[in-house]
């Protein structure tokens, strides 16, 4: 038995006249992308004043619709909700694959002519892909769905290690959660840090989060391949991170000249020398960052081959958009 779920527009005690933010509801709806929606844009705030947002709901197919968590779902409204919106959420989308039906695609690229802004949170990506507004600019979703959109849409230019991207009119989230960071800056903008400030306190999360989605990334471990000579090598450099490696110590551990070595640890790693140690040694200053809590930053970043702890703040910045202890209180067990 699935629970039956009727989705209404914001109704509250103060009627706000505010910006008309429309969010879509489809059959597969991703719930929790739209609660984010709704809990930010939607819920009653009598505390913002009759400024703040108004709140609608877009069928884009006749219903009743499947939501995710058995439920299901019946929507008033349709397309026509468009017309109107000064800002449409896009929250997730029943596949990445999943093809955008052809009115909803033409109402959404006739919102964008109009000014409108679109916004997608987390696979939502897809669909603003689909209508081809994405087209030569900037965007981001969850790091899984990357390579899936960067094969269907070369000229979109992903960046999977932030937590969002505003293009100005077109703004897309990377996952679920960041989401939230997505509408955060939305309101930030639309009505200042004290307002932003106001629904994250509600939210109980924080107004800004620190860093991007890579810091979620899960590090990738190089493909080696058995019986191969890099193979011996490859396990003493991962147990000897602290310590010096120039490239002409390890072609001479690897029996090469330098030039061979080179472009066989390329070929078996698919990184160069210099990119596998860096991610190796991120890898490791993670691992004991995440479980040796007690453990000194200058000692981590010693033990993992940065040498200062100033060095490795800077590889944590610019690889995983954070510093060792925001990352250390973020994931230490």
């Amino acid at each position: 038995m699935t629970d039956s779920v009727k989705i209404m527009p914001n109704v509250s005690l103060q009627q706000t006249r505010g910006p008309l933010v429309a969010a879509l509801a489809y059959d597969g709806l991703c719930t929790f992308e739209f609660g984010i929606a709704y809990e930010v844009f939607g819920l009653p705030r009598p505390e913002m004043g009759e400024g703040w947002y108004r709140f609608s709901v877009c069928g884009i197919e006749p219903g009743p619709l499947r939501a995710a968590g058995g439920l299901t779902v019946a929507v008033d409204k349709g397309l026509e909700v468009l017309d109107e919106a000064d800002l449409i959420v896009v929250p997730g989308w029943r596949g990445i694959d999943a093809p955008v039906p052809e009115p909803l695609a033409a109402a959404l690229r006739a919102a964008h002519r109009r000014g409108v802004r679109i916004m997608s949170l987390c696979s939502g990506v897809a669909v603003l892909a689909g209508t081809g507004l994405l087209a030569n600019r900037r965007a981001t979703t969850h790091w899984r769905y990357v390579a899936s959109i960067a094969a269907r849409y070369p000229d979109i230019a992903l960046d999977a290690g932030v937590l969002y991207i505003d293009e100005g009119s077109l703004l897309t989230a990377a996952g679920s959660a960041a989401g939230i960071d997505l509408c955060l800056h939305v309101v930030r903008g639309d009505f200042g840090s004290e307002a932003a400030n106001s629904v994250a306190r509600r939210l109980v999360v924080p107004p800004h989060r620190e860093g991007g989605q890579a810091q979620f990334i899960s590090a990738p471990v190089p493909e080696e391949r058995e019986g191969i000579r890099l193979g011996p090598l490859i396990e003493w450099m991962r147990e000897s991170l602290s310590e010096e490696q120039p490239i002409s110590l390890l072609a001479r551990r690897a029996g090469m000249s330098m030039r061979t070595f080179q472009r066989r640890f390329e070929a078996t790693t698919g990184l160069s020398v210099g990119e596998w140690l860096l991610k190796e040694r991120l890898r490791h200053a993670r691992d004991l960052l995440e479980k040796q809590l007690a453990v000194p930053l200058d000692d981590i970043a010693i033990s993992s081959g940065f040498g200062t702890l100033a060095t490795m703040r800077h590889h944590f910045r610019r690889r995983l958009g954070t510093s060792p202890s925001a990352y250390r209180k973020s994931f230490g067990n």
